[in-house]
This record gives C-alpha cells, sequence and structure tokens, in this order.
C-alpha cells in the first residue's frame, strides 16, 4: 500500500508552518516532511509532531543561498566549513525529530572549468554526512534537479545519481527520486523506480510542467503510482507540489487516482 507524506514547505502555506502540521493531519496524513525545518527550534517541531500523532519523514541540510539563485553549499568548495556547520545543526534536530531520511541538495556550479571540483566536494560533503547520521540510523539520500528549473545544477539525472552511489558504495546512501524533476529531464520515472526501487530512499513528485497537483499536467501518475506499488519500494511518496489554488483543493488526487489502485 502507498504511503503518503505532506511536504510542509509547498503545502497549506496559507497558514504559517506551526499550523500546517494539524492541517496535513487533518486531511488525512500520517506523516510530514519538511524542506528547511530550522525556522522553529527542533523541540517545538517534536512538540507539535507529538501533538498531531504525526511522523516526520524527512527534512533538508541548509543550501544556503540555492534558492535564492546562488550555488547552495553542499558542493561549493569554499563552504566546506560552512556545510559541517550545517550538517552540525541538522544533527541536533535530527536527534530529537528523528526522521527516516536527511537530504543533500548538490547545489549548483556557473563555472564549467570548476566542475569536476564540485562534484568531488559534494563526494567529500556526502561522505560527512554518511558518518553524521548514520550513527543516528537515518539515512542520507541527494536528488538531481533539473536544469530547466536550476540550470547548472550539478546532479540532474539518474544515471549521476547511481553513479555516484556506486563510488562511494555505502547502504546508508541512497537517492531521493523526484518524479517532477527527472520527467522533466525526459526520464521515464514508472520503469526507473520498478528496476531502481531498492536504489531509492525517498520519493517526491508533483506534475509536469508547471509543478502543480496530480491531474493539472501530462505526468500518467496512475501509471507511476501501479509501478511504484508493484516495485519493492516501501517508503514514502512526499507530495511536493505548489497547488494550483488552495492546499484543500488540490487533494483531488489523493481521493481519487490514489483508490483506484
Amino acid at each position: 500500500m502507498l504511503k503518503f507524506t505532506a511536504n510542509l514547505s509547498m503545502l497549506f502555506t496559507e497558514l504559517p508552518l506551526i499550523e500546517r502540521f494539524k492541517a496535513a493531519k487533518n486531511q488525512g496524513f500520517t506523516a510530514v516532511e519538511i524542506q528547511f525545518p530550522y525556522e522553529l527550534d527542533a523541540l517545538t517541531l517534536h512538540n507539535e509532531l507529538k501533538k498531531q500523532q504525526l511522523k516526520l519523514v524527512l527534512f533538508n541540510v541548509s543550501a544556503d543561498d540555492l534558492l535564492q539563485g546562488g550555488e547552495g553549499l553542499a558542493a561549493v568548495p569554499e563552504k566546506k566549513q560552512q556545510f559541517q556547520t550545517a550538517i552540525a545543526e541538522t544533527v541536533e534536530y535530527a536527534k530529537i525529530l528523528k526522521p527516516e531520511a536527511i537530504n543533500i541538495l548538490p547545489g549548483r556550479c556557473f563555472n564549467k572549468e570548476k566542475l569536476i571540483s564540485y562534484q568531488t566536494t559534494f563526494k567529500e560533503n556526502l561522505q560527512l554526512a554518511l558518518a553524521s547520521f548514520s550513527p543516528l540510523g537515518i539515512k542520507t539520500v541527494f536528488e538531481a534537479i533539473n536544469t530547466n528549473d536550476m540550470p547548472g545544477f550539478i546532479i540532474h539525472n539518474s544515471e549521476q545519481m547511481l553513479a555516484i552511489m556506486s563510488e562511494i558504495n555505502h547502504p546508508d546512501l541512497l537517492m531521493q527520486y523526484d518524479i517532477y524533476h527527472l520527467y522533466k529531464m525526459h526520464e521515464d520515472p514508472a520503469s526507473f523506480i520498478a528496476s531502481y526501487a531498492d536504489k531509492i530512499g525517498h520519493i517526491q513528485f508533483a506534475d509536469c510542467p508547471n509543478r502543480h497537483e496530480p491531474g493539472t499536467g501530462e505526468i500518467d501518475f496512475k501509471a507511476i503510482f501501479n509501478s511504484i506499488e508493484k516495485s519493492n519500494y516501501t517508503g514514502w511518496l512526499g507530495a511536493e507540489y505548489k497547488p494550483l489554488h488552495s492546499t484543500e483543493e488540490s487533494f483531488a488526487w489523493l481521493n481519487s487516482l490514489a483508490k483506484e489502485l
């Protein structure tokens, strides 16, 4: 049976973050995820999760200026100390919140001559993340993002993710497979997930091309959800989309499509 989480950074944005937990619970979710939870202290988040009887499945290590158009944090050689500080902060949150996985956003490289250096730095930083999170029983995941939305993103397809996993070869390193981003890179999510479910630690989704909820674009989510259900994937599916109208109105896919499986 498929397990869905509500991404509280993308959904229920009509409300302050602390109020989104109850809103997700009211819509029937038993688990949530947050891109960057650091605007609230970990104990406040823990208490609200407990109050609403929700599980926090995943959150990200800080990405510095990535969402503001910058290169981010995890691959920039000059920011290695800053990344170490971010990992330390994430560990403190993880000890209290106990997510199943923590995501590392690789980031961008705007100077192609520096790409190899950025890729090397990213792999070194993944090793640091693994050394920090594995003792806590937490998986480390990383994701590819399409180069239309984020030009210069250093990891932008499944082949690159598989290559990094093969090179590092750590049982706690898995990919975060984002259906929206990889579909936009002309991949076939249903086929890939069927073949590589054991390499995936978390799945996120939105429709394409505008990143709204399923049913607003061109992705065949019935086929993809069927493929996931038949695969060996046992993790969560994160609803990480921008609602076309209100968040509550966006859940038609959950009430109809998911029930058809």
